[in-house]
């Protein structure tokens, strides 16, 4: 069996991250100072000015790039090769854009789109058409990883939003949660420009077992057809993860292949008032919708610090090590 050869792809601009106004507590991620404010003694190691950027850029560089750290080394030791990182719009505000000059010879392309709401990240329609061509290979695996909506806007009085976003908090029990904070702009679009439209949907909070340890997945094998849940039996106890909710014609080309438990112990959600116990976790093109396999998940899938991470390492491997079309079994 050849190596694979993955990409991650940051879909966040890092100037208009980076440049987020402090003063504003909604729709940016922290400055690395918050931070270690809000969670000490955790990153006291990053607390030396003089080696690490204690605004949002070192939140970028030193915790959020380095959630992803495991995975890149555990697929660059499965595969044999380095696995790319690239982000969309660089510290020298370069646009890099999903295209076959950066991701030629890449079969495994994993979108995080990690992008705040408010930097207005959207797919154009080169990198549709692009996105389109690469899906059309048999072997081609692209991986859509929105994060949560938390707090989202809805039609009526500011008292009646705050006190939605009041429940949201309450339900996630995050207190370095904004009461607004959306991200996955480029990541909707990019599925909107496909045809299969699909919003993340709140911050929901996933079931624990007695032990702290994640609740076990809900999955559907029948669907798994490159068995890359074989073996994996959670996923991540991240605090707040969102709903993948199917749009138009989303709902019938795209399969529900994992739903995940909500706390149903935590303080109530209006996701959870009709008797919704689950939320769909991981979605999957149906076998006629493109030649290779297209998944929507939460990015935290690929991260290892929320629990859960010898599943998520198992599925991480299914990944990089599942067969080409042809091969011996």
């Amino acid at each position: 069996m050849s190596a694979r050869r993955i990409a991650i792809y940051y879909a966040w601009s890092r100037p208009d991250e980076t440049g987020a106004p402090l003063d504003i507590i909604e729709n940016r991620f922290p400055a690395l100072f918050e931070s270690r404010r809000m969670l000490f003694p955790r990153f006291e190691e990053l607390s030396d000015p003089s080696r690490f950027d204690q605004g949002i850029a070192g939140f970028l560089d030193h915790i959020m790039k380095q959630n992803f750290a495991a995975f890149v080394k555990l697929g660059e030791a499965v595969s044999g090769h380095p696995v790319l990182q690239i982000e969309r719009v660089d510290g020298d505000g370069r646009l890099v854009p999903l295209g076959s000059e950066t991701l030629g010879g890449i079969d495994t392309l994993i979108v995080i789109s990690f992008d705040s709401l408010r930097t207005h990240q959207q797919a154009l329609q080169p990198e549709i058409d692009f996105v389109r061509s690469f899906l059309s290979v048999p072997d081609h695996l692209l991986f859509v990883g929105p994060h949560h909506d938390i707090g989202e806007e809805e039609a009526g009085s500011h008292e009646e939003t705050v006190a939605r976003q009041v429940a949201d908090f309450l339900h996630h029990g995050d207190k370095t949660i904004p009461p607004r904070q959306g991200f996955g702009g480029f990541g909707r679009s990019l599925l909107a420009g496909l045809g299969i439209p699909v919003e993340n949907r709140f911050g929901l909070r996933p079931a624990a077992e007695p032990d702290g340890t994640p609740s076990p997945i809900d999955t559907d094998a029948s669907l798994d057809r490159l068995h890359l849940l074989s073996g994996v039996r959670t996923f991540n106890l991240h605090p707040h993860l969102p709903h993948f909710e199917r749009m138009g014609e989303a709902r019938t080309h795209l399969d529900v292949m994992a739903r995940q438990n909500i706390d149903l112990a935590a303080p109530p959600h209006p996701f959870t008032a009709g008797g919704r116990t689950t939320f769909d976790a991981l979605l999957q093109s149906k076998p006629d919708e493109f030649a290779g396999a297209l998944l929507v998940g939460d990015a935290t899938l690929w991260s290892s610090t929320a629990g859960g991470v010898d599943s998520l390492r198992t599925f991480w491997t299914n990944v990089v090590r599942r067969p080409r079309p042809g091969d011996r079994p």
